[in-house]
């Protein structure tokens, strides 16, 4: 088990952010509306087409870094720069994209090439009733006519939903699971309002309603083993759940320990009080082994599958709780400069709770790791 990256790896990482040094001196990528985030992503997807970061895990060749280790290094870097944009991007690319590249059909082709080039937007509608899918079966249905399916349904939480140009909708074929991949121009498919949230201001959310909307059948990818896919899928959206609270952490952290160095209260830096070292010191802690949880789940994909599974939940639980935590304190650092909005911190803080509830939620996957512990699974 190594985490030891090469000097490629390491200057594609540094890329990341450089590419986007542009974006993030001239646009808010953190709040806006429709519009605005549509703009944002745009302009992201742009910046980050060049570098090759789109590609990991969609294409066959001319990929910058291989591996789930260095993706997972490479979606922190970018869950660093902005918040919102990182969820917005791997929601389309990585989520959207594998979910895309599951089936061998060739109808979804240029789709891909769209995603890769930053050129398409992409959104998975998974939820329906619940923001997970573990008890709830899916009631999202499609039925066969002729050449095309007809599919009925609504899906309650769509991220990208507002400013995607192709949907794939998780829904049943009869005993089994298919993904329909769908226009958004498509008859049928209506979009609800933009819903608020309560962090991630710069991310588009949205429902969907299908009313006998109707799908050609080679736009149809599956049937799928329902534990199976829904698995895969959850396993991917936990990375990129795990990978989005580093990001909140480091930031956290980062500017907590600057803020202790420059302000000054009782004629020194607060960073000579012991207690506010001590917050540092939990801070720091608290990131530096959620990374190196973060990392051996990834690495456990590609090297110890069989263990993958379990790995991922449990640094899904440590690091999005973890990222909470590390917030909080970043507030406490800062004080009032900290609670005041629109700081790193206080985003962070807001964004946090949602790595929680998000993909498999920490309460479902504590049972899910103590059934596995048990024997049970």
């Amino acid at each position: 088990m190594n985490f030891d990256f090469t000097g490629p790896e390491k200057a594609f990482f540094a890329e990341i952010s450089k590419a986007l040094d542009p974006e993030i001196n001239r646009r808010d990528l953190e709040s806006g509306d429709t519009d605005a985030v549509r703009d944002n992503l745009s302009a992201v997807l742009n910046a980050l087409a060049p570098t090759g970061y789109l590609k990991i895990g969609l294409a066959q060749s001319d990929v910058p870094v291989s591996g789930t280790l260095a993706l997972m290094a490479a979606m922190e870097q970018l869950a660093g720069v902005s918040y919102s944009s990182f969820l917005s991007v791997e929601m389309s690319t990585r989520l959207f994209g594998r979910a895309l590249r599951w089936d061998d059909s060739l109808s979804v082709e240029g789709i891909l090439t769209g995603l890769i080039t930053g050129t398409i937007v992409g959104a998975l509608a998974l939820s329906e009733a619940a923001m997970n899918v573990e008890y709830e079966p899916l009631t999202t249905s499609g039925s066969r006519d002729g050449e095309t399916f007809v599919i009925n349904g609504s899906k309650s939480f769509v991220i990208n939903g507002p400013v995607a140009d192709w949907f794939a909708v998780v829904g049943r074929v009869e005993e089994q699971m298919a993904i329909f991949v769908i226009d958004r121009r498509t008859p049928g498919l209506t979009l609800t309002d933009r819903q608020a949230t309560m962090g991630y201001d710069g991310l588009a959310v949205c429902g969907l309603d299908l009313c006998d909307c109707r799908v050609p059948t080679e736009w149809v990818l599956g049937p799928f083993d329902a534990d199976a896919c829904l698995g895969q899928l959850k396993l991917w959206e936990n990375q990129i759940l795990i990978a989005a609270s580093l990001g909140l952490m480091r930031n956290s952290y980062e500017t907590a320990r600057d803020y202790a160095k420059t302000h000054r209260s009782g004629g020194k830096p607060i960073i000579a009080y012991q207690e506010v070292g001590f917050k540092l010191s939990e801070m720091l802690t608290l990131y530096q082994t959620a990374q190196l949880y973060a990392y051996r789940a990834a690495w456990s994909v590609d090297d110890n599958p069989k263990e993958a599974g379990v790995l991922t939940l449990c640094a899904k639980v440590f690091c999005t709780e973890s990222a909470e935590i590390v917030a909080g304190k970043s507030l406490q650092v800062q004080s009032k400069d900290g609670y005041i909005a629109g700081g790193a911190a206080e985003q962070a803080y807001r964004c946090a709770k949602y790595g929680q509830i998000a993909g498999i939620s920490t309460e479902i996957a504590r049972v899910k790791i103590g059934d596995t512990a048990l024997g049970k699974i």
